[in-house]
This record gives C-alpha cells, structure tokens and sequence, in this order.
C-alpha cells in the first residue's frame, strides 16, 4: 500500500538527508518521522504544507498519494481484494459502458484502485457511500430502475455544462424567452447549439446528452449557484416532443426552482409533474385558443392559416394533433414539419 511516506523516503536518499535530519527541520520526533515513511500513521494537511514547502514536491502530488493509500485502505477492509471491486465497478457503475462513451479519463483501467478514485472525482463525491445522500435529494419515480446510471448521467451533463458561458438568470425575462425559443422553433433545420446559447443568455444552463442503456428519463431540472440547469437526455424523436421536454423543464424553473436549488427533480411529485407539462402546453400553444379552434383544423392548409395567424409554430401544431390522435406520428404531414 503506496502513500507518500515510501515517495519521501525516496526523496531523502535521493538529496543524501538523512531521516533525523529531516524530522528536524519539520520539528517532529524521529518516531514521527519513520511512522511517515513507513506508512504507519496518516500525513496531516499541516505536515503536508510543510513538507512540500521543504522539499518542492507539489502538494496535490502529496494529497492525492495520501488520499489513494486511505482509499485503498478503506476499499480491501471492505471488499478484501481487488478482484471484487472490480466485479462491483462493472455491475454497479458499468464500466464497460463508461469505457464505450469515453465519459471519463480512467488514468489505470487495469488497476481498481485507480478506476475508484477516477469515479469519485467524476462523481465529484467523496466516496460511495455519499451517493446514498445524492439520490435522497434526486426526485425520480421510486420504482425506477439504474439509478447510478442516473446519477453518472447527471453527473456527465454537470461536466458539459462547465464549458457553457452563462449570464445572470433573471426571472421576469421568462416570457421573453419563451417567445425567443417559439422563432427558434420557426426553423426548418433544428440547431441544439442556438438553442444552448439562447438558454445561456436567459441565465439558464442547456444539456443534451445521450442517456446510458436501459433507462427511459426525458430530462432533469436543477439549479447549479443562482442559475437554472436543464438537462435532456436525447430520447426525443422530433422536433415537437424536444420544445415540449424545454418547455416542460422550464415549468419546473417557474414553479419549483427554489426546490430545485437543494434538489434534481427528474420526475417530481404528481402535481409537479402536471403542472410542467401543463405549462409547457400552454406555453406552445394557448389552451383556451387550442380548445376553441383544434376541430377546425382539417386540413394543411387550416394549419399553417392557423399557425400564421397566431404566430405558432407549425411544429407545435402538428405534434399537438398527433398528440390527440387527428393524425397518426408515421403519417407524412407529421414528419414534414416535425422531423429532425
């Protein structure tokens, strides 16, 4: 079990200075100082300031060697061999799978240890069993299954959205944006990266990432600082039932943000869940304009008279008649204004 005791052994014979000589200048007994180097006793924060400041051994060198004896430690005290935790690795946080999307940088696939401690800091979590606490605060249908494949997704969205320059969210512009995303909308070609931006000027972080196998989620809300985050996990198939999963997203950004800012709503409660998906429908088109006005659209030409009118998209249309059952989703009509 390697931590830094055995490198600073190594640094002492190396610049010829003796043990003694060493626990001297750190002003420790020379028991201390071969506890050290033997790997009997940890390295506190304060002998790790103090060492790197003597030797010029960075001190992330020194923590992360520290931190991987401490893990190896705790992981063969529970799980005996590294065999095991593999086999846990592989069942329980898919690997294999992992390995496939190139999600993570494992630095030793060969080594368990290693894989472990790569999780962690993807995870950003200080250990497993944190997890636990991770999924009381993910609000998700208690009978879903994979829900480390949930949290690894999320935790892969909260990577990509680093990289995403997002202004100050500032709530009374919300009708604003709704309107900004209803001309995206207008497009012919769909473009994921205007959409982004888009979001990102409102204050909202934007995601869409391919979920991991077997597991049928839309999309998550969440707040990361003052900003809201939506994620979405691609299984949308047009363009209609993509601006719904938004919009449905930002109902849960009206209503339940505060929530949200200690909380990942992945599927809320009962009234949680019909009010998003009520205000996305209301948000794309009118409800009381839509009850008076649906059976009357019999034809292509009704709906884009209709559309242009009330200056709605013809997608959101479109999918709405599909979504009562007047056109079926394989027809032609449908995938002309709703295709991707």
């Amino acid at each position: 079990m390697v931590g830094f005791g055995s490198y600073l052994k190594d640094y002492l014979i190396n610049n010829n200075i003796s043990q003694s000589e060493f626990a001297n200048r750190l002003n420790i007994t020379q028991k201390h100082m071969n506890e050290m180097l033997n790997e009997k006793t940890d390295i506190t924060l304060d002998m790790v300031a103090s060492i790197s400041r003597l030797t010029n051994i960075p001190i992330d060198f020194i923590v992360n060697s520290e931190n991987r004896k401490i893990i190896t430690k705790e992981l063969i005290s529970k799980y005996k061999d590294k065999e095991k935790i593999n086999k846990i690795l592989k069942r329980d946080f898919y690997m294999d799978e992992l390995l496939k999307l190139n999600w993570i940088n494992f630095k030793d696939i060969s080594d368990p240890i290693q894989n472990y401690m790569d999780l962690l800091e993807f995870l950003n979590v200080r250990n497993f069993e944190a997890l636990d606490r991770i999924k009381e605060k993910t609000l998700i249908d208690s009978n879903k299954k994979n829900i480390n494949k949930l949290i690894l997704w999320i935790a892969r969205c909260d990577e990509i959205s680093k990289k995403q320059n997002v202004k100050e969210y500032i709530p009374i512009n919300f009708l604003f944006l709704m309107e900004d995303l209803k001309k995206e909308a207008y497009k012919k070609e769909m473009n994921l990266v205007n959409i982004q931006h888009l979001l990102n000027n409102y204050g909202i972080y934007f995601v869409t990432e391919k979920m991991l196998s077997k597991i049928d989620v839309r999309g998550c809300f969440k707040v990361k600082g003052k900003n809201p985050a939506i994620y979405i996990t691609q299984n949308y198939k047009a363009k209609d039932s993509l601006f719904f999963e938004i919009f449905h997203e930002l109902g849960h950004c009206k209503s339940d943000y505060n929530e949200a800012k200690s909380k990942v709503i992945v599927e809320g409660n009962d009234l949680q869940e019909s009010r998003a998906d009520n205000f996305a429908l209301n948000a794309m088109i009118d409800e009381k304009l839509w009850d008076e006005n649906f059976e009357k659209l019999i034809s292509e030409k009704d709906m884009l008279e209709f559309s242009k009118k009330n200056k709605i998209p013809p997608s959101f249309i479109v999918g709405r008649l599909a979504k009562i059952g007047k056109i079926k989703y394989n027809s032609k009509y449908y995938n002309k204004y709703c295709s991707i």
